[in-house]
């Protein structure tokens, strides 16, 4: 059994292997790099961060002082176990059967529209950003979460608000790539009454209604290059005057970004300012593609085999072998959301209690990834025209989340519309 003991350097327990650390820090480095069957902290406060960060892990309290006040709360709080050092065999050994019987996994969770999100992490490069998050969350530097769409960057970012001291605070969103230009100004500042025809009231924009929580600039790579330096000031100066406003606005902000584009290539470009990335991009997250955390494929397949079994009431299904070879052996191109839709068409359409490789309709040779039938008369656009609308249905024709599932813009995503339906945005 592996044992995380902090601040307990001499204690000695044959039955299983131990590792020590100095203070909470520590912990959760030493937690980003390893997993452990039974972690044993010493105070409330680092409890409270390491059951945040791993709410399944089974925790103990062994305090140096007797505390009933501490020993209830923690209880409360999920902790397995609160005891008085000073620690013996004896008690390691009904503290590792409790463990034992807890079934201890490792997630990160945040609060992501209106539930709990699970991000399961046993690779050591998604331990890596776990750890990353733990250190950014409790500071107000700006955040920018790089990767490929449908890796998690939204997800991310709801688990650094939900670590950080402005919890209780709003959590905002702007979809960058979903605002007109000639908006999307007015969505960032607000405006006043009148300033512009429609303006028919007051408006807050988004920095406003943020104040003193976290705001995500999602997309941040689709804004215009006027907007662009409007920003530049925000981020610097933490005011700005409503569009038709004179009087400045002063706000305290926590701002993350994110983007699924080559943000060097688009700096070079002149696409992108560069004092602007380097204001938004003080702590660099990158969110690797599946493809490149294969240890996390078939925990994540799991997970979203329970959840959707139970939000779709089917009966709990098992992955067969041949279902997990092919889940590994898949390169993933959409990534979490393509492993979350593939689970969720699995569990919908297979009445059995075991979900086979056939099921998940995976076929990484295929040209389109939805099951669209090849013929040699068939070009490139027919494809691309047949997934788009097999997406958009999926979707419910909801432009902005087909976008997201394409990996694209919803920009582009409307221009491929006029130009291969004909369609008006």
């Amino acid at each position: 059994m592996k044992i995380l003991l902090q601040n307990d350097s001499d204690f000695f327990y044959p039955e299983g292997e131990i590792t020590t650390a100095r203070n909470s820090p520590e912990v959760l480095q030493i937690l980003a790099e390893s997993a452990f069957d039974l972690i044993i902290l010493e105070d409330l406060e680092t409890f409270k961060q390491v059951k945040a960060l791993y709410p399944k892990a089974s925790i103990v309290i062994a305090s140096p002082i007797a505390s009933l006040e501490q020993a209830v709360e923690s209880i409360k709080l999920g902790a397995l176990d609160y005891i008085v050092k000073p620690l013996t065999a004896e008690m390691i050994d009904k503290l590792a059967s409790k463990a034992q019987n807890s079934k201890s996994v490792s997630p990160i969770v945040s609060t992501f529209r209106g539930k709990r999100e699970e991000i399961l992490a046993d690779s050591l490069v998604m331990r890596q950003v776990l750890a990353d998050i733990a250190k950014v969350a409790q500071s107000n530097a700006a955040v920018f979460i790089s990767g490929e769409s449908g890796t998690g960057k939204e997800v991310i970012a709801h688990a650094i608000h939900y670590q950080s001291s402005r919890l209780s605070q709003p959590f905002i969103k702007v979809n960058c790539a979903a605002i007109p230009e000639t908006l999307i100004e007015s969505e960032f500042f607000g405006h006043e009454k009148g300033s512009f025809t429609g303006a028919v009231e007051k408006r807050l924009g988004r920095f406003e209604q943020a104040h003193k929580g976290t705001l995500l600039l999602d997309e941040i790579s689709e804004i215009p290059l006027a907007v662009q330096a409007k920003l530049l000031r925000v981020v610097q100066e933490q005011e700005f005057e409503r569009v038709g406003g004179v009087r400045p606005i002063k706000v305290d902000v926590r701002l993350i970004s994110t983007s699924n584009r080559n943000m060097k290539e688009m700096i070079e470009q002149k696409m992108f300012r560069e004092d602007l990335y380097f204001r938004l991009n003080v702590v660099p997250i990158r969110l690797p593609p599946l493809r490149e955390r294969k240890e996390d494929i078939l925990a994540l397949a799991e997970y979203f085999l329970d959840r959707f079994s139970e939000e779709n009431q089917k009966r709990q299904k098992e992955l067969s072998l041949s279902a997990q070879k092919c889940l590994l052996e898949y390169p993933w191109p959409g990534n979490i959301r393509e492993l979350a839709n593939t689970i969720e068409r699995a569990v919908v359409m297979n009445s059995g209690d075991i979900v086979e490789a056939a099921h998940l309709r995976l076929d990484p040779s295929s040209p389109a990834l939805l099951s669209v039938p090849v013929a040699k008369e068939i070009t490139l656009a027919d494809l691309e025209k047949q997934h788009i609308l097999e997406t958009l249905a999926a979707c419910s024709h909801n432009r902005t989340r087909a976008a997201k599932s394409l990996g694209i813009s919803v920009r582009t995503l409307r221009n491929k519309l006029r130009l291969y339906f004909n369609t008006v945005s």
